[in-house]
């Protein structure tokens, strides 16, 4: 079979080898940085992750250490009151076939480099940073960073959101910066107070600005992130900040909210970066996937979840004849373009419309939420939540409830 490059060992790089290697095919993995290895904080996955994930052959290890958290709760950051919740109950997983959970990064991702070293058709490679790319008729040609060269029948760029690949092969400058600032920490449970030690995703929405909180780390830690709409021009990533600067820009929290934000300690900044939705992800023997592809703001929790949907469909689709290639890229592409446009407009939308709105705006979002039942909530989710990503294209697994 063909050796097929991959660009970026990060969570979509090596959901993407281990799905293309189960399909007879030989994977290299170029990974630029010294080590694999996954950072950030908490990550929210929904059940068209785990059902990726099932195909995988990993669901069970990252289910085994995930929270399985009992509510999505929305929650106004200014009085304190409660807006709207979707239950994970039961009902939930009936209907989508599988649990909404939260992970630390490193427990999604330590199963997939598990997965990747003990399958003898994977190699993974440190160091290895792509530059860019030429290509004939019968394969590919990469430039890493060293000066080095290496040949495959193909390129998957899964090199994330500044990715090379597709600086060159799309070409459309740096990432847009959405003017939102984010702050993270996490802290051990033991310094929450129990009466705050809730099992949901809460999210506290206001003006300009929110704040989520959930366990991860099967309960050991608290996940904290505080986003403000301050109209960041500048790319920022990791950079520490004093903790009396994170509580300074969120001044006007009600009571709860306040006290999970002052237990925050080595707080860490970023600005949050996208780009618009793209045509084109192909050119000739390569292709984009995850990040590299459609990188999308948090607000959704559907960027991680979408990259392994890309990995599934991918293998299914990239078949085992190497003149083929072309087109069967050409034809994730199509599969893949509209759900991942929407998915990343959507997620723009949700950070103004629902977490940031003020005003009118907000009391339309209160009354407008506060009205639905578990099941309408469950009804305006099932488009995100309840797809089976496959060769057939994307697949709802929809129950009665």
């Amino acid at each position: 079979m063909a050796q097929i490059l991959v660009a970026g060992g990060g969570i979509g790089g090596l959901a993407t080898a281990m799905s293309v290697a189960r399909q007879g095919h030989r994977v290299l993995v170029l990974e630029g940085r010294s080590d694999f290895a996954e950072l950030g904080a908490g990550i929210q996955l929904a059940p068209n992750a785990f059902h990726a994930l099932d195909r995988l052959g990993v669901g069970d290890s990252v289910r085994a250490r995930a929270v399985h958290i009992d509510e999505l709760s929305l929650m106004d950051g200014t009085t304190g009151a409660r807006i709207a919740g979707l239950p994970l109950d039961d009902a939930y997983r009936r209907r989508f076939g599988n649990p909404y959970a939260v992970v630390r990064r490193v427990d999604l991702y330590a199963p997939l480099l598990q997965a990747c070293r003990a399958s003898s058709a994977v190699r993974l490679r440190t160091r290895a940073r792509v530059l860019r790319y030429t290509q004939d008729d019968s394969g590919v040609t990469v430039e890493l960073a060293s000066g080095e060269r290496v040949r495959g029948a193909a390129l998957i760029g899964a090199d994330g959101i500044r990715s090379a690949v597709r600086g060159q092969l799309v070409g459309d400058g740096r990432p847009r910066v959405s003017g939102h600032t984010i702050y993270r920490s996490v802290i051990p449970m033991e310094a929450v107070p129990e009466e705050l030690r809730w099992n949901t995703v809460t999210l506290w929405a206001g003006p300009d600005r929110h704040f989520v909180h959930y366990p991860i780390g099967n309960g050991r830690f608290l996940n904290l992130a505080a986003t403000r709409d301050d109209g960041a021009t500048e790319e920022v990533t990791g950079t520490p900040v004093p903790r009396e600067r994170v509580l300074a820009a969120f001044p006007r929290l009600s009571e709860t909210p306040r006290r999970l934000l002052g237990l925050g300690e080595g707080w860490r900044s970023w600005v949050l970066c996208d780009r618009d939705p793209v045509r084109r992800w192909t050119d000739g023997r390569v292709v984009l996937v995850g990040d590299a592809a459609h990188p999308m703001l948090q607000y959704a929790a559907q960027g991680a979840c979408q990259t392994l949907e890309d990995a599934v469909v991918l293998g299914d689709l990239i078949g085992t004849e190497e003149a083929a290639f072309e087109r069967r890229f050409e034809e994730f592409a199509d599969e893949r373009l509209d759900r991942t446009a929407a998915a990343q407009l959507a997620a723009r939308a949700m950070g103004s419309r629902i977490f940031h709105a003020s005003g009118e705006a907000a009391r339309r979002r209160d009354a407008e939420l506060a009205a639905l039942s578990a099941r309408d909530l469950r009804d305006r989710v099932e488009w995100l939540h309840g797809v089976r990503a496959g060769a057939q294209g994307a697949r709802p697994a929809y129950a009665a409830g």
